[in-house]
């Protein structure tokens, strides 16, 4: 049995074939886990989202920002953006199904026995194990419920929650971790988190930022934390404790796989089309 982690894949199914072929995946024995951003800009969101679908107890997902957006779209929270390529799979026949499917997965996910953690965009450093799974878990139950539309989906995109304190209110607290788990990059040195910088930490020209991962983390100290969602970073970061999945295959670039067991990255670039 092998444990693979997949960075965002982003509807480029044809390279994720591609990339498990390159290592025999096999369901029946190993272990996929993605990152998140399984949908938007590639061609290919609806296939993707079949193929974990079926994949069933051989796959562990994470929610990512793009993952959260489709169910805003699906619920006509938010219109469809042109540049994600969503069209074939929201008008698919299957489309309930695999809402309700995404709408089962967690925000993060973990194996025990190997320490490790997997979120689409981190963990804030200020988070605790104890608060990440509470957290966490607030948002997979209101995701779960029956008015997960009106409680979460329209609240999602709510302002003012960027900056953690154990006085929040609840709803608060729910967009605060959707926020820092599938969006988060910089933080400024009050811990607020920024949404506004997207460049690497080397192009980042403000010295009020720091990368959420080249601070002391309470979670790393014990665990290897697994994410993608900052494609600028390339998967270039200084930890060992830390891999960073995301390397821009939608962009143009490849699609990162970390195999667990040997400690090995394997890629696959974006395939031109005719």
């Amino acid at each position: 049995m092998a444990n693979y982690f997949v960075g965002d894949i982003q509807g480029c199914y044809d390279e994720l074939m591609q990339l498990l072929s390159k290592v025999d995946f096999n369901p029946s024995r190993d272990q996929l886990w993605a990152v998140g951003d399984l949908v938007a800009r590639g061609p290919g969101s609806l296939p993707t989202l079949k193929y974990f679908q079926q994949l069933d107890g051989a796959a562990n997902v994470s929610l990512g920002n793009h993952d959260l957006h489709l169910m805003a779209v699906h619920a006509k929270v938010k219109r469809a953006n042109p540049k994600d390529k969503l069209e074939a799979l929201l008008d698919s026949s299957e489309i309930n199904s695999l809402i309700g499917w995404l709408r089962h997965q967690p925000l993060h996910q973990e194996l025990p026995e190997h320490k490790i953690i997997m979120s689409h965009a981190g963990v804030p450093p200020q988070w605790d194990l104890n608060t990440l799974r509470a957290e966490s878990l607030r948002v997979t139950q209101a995701l779960q419920s029956a008015d997960y539309v009106e409680n979460l989906l329209t609240k999602m995109y709510t302002s003012g929650s960027n900056q953690w304190h154990l006085e929040m209110g609840e709803l608060e607290k729910r967009i605060y971790c959707i926020n820092a788990l599938t969006r988060m990059r910089f933080l400024h040195s009050d811990g607020r988190l920024d949404f506004e910088c997207k460049v690497s930490p080397a192009e980042c020209k403000d010295p009020d930022l720091t990368p959420w991962f080249a601070l002391e983390g309470k979670v790393n100290q014990s665990h290897t934390l697994v994410f993608g969602h900052w494609a600028a970073v390339m998967g270039e970061v200084s930890s060992t404790r830390i891999k960073a999945l995301d390397t821009g295959c939608c962009w143009g670039e490849y699609l990162t796989l970390w195999h667990l067991e040997k400690d090995e990255k394997i890629t696959q670039n974006k395939l031109k089309k005719s």
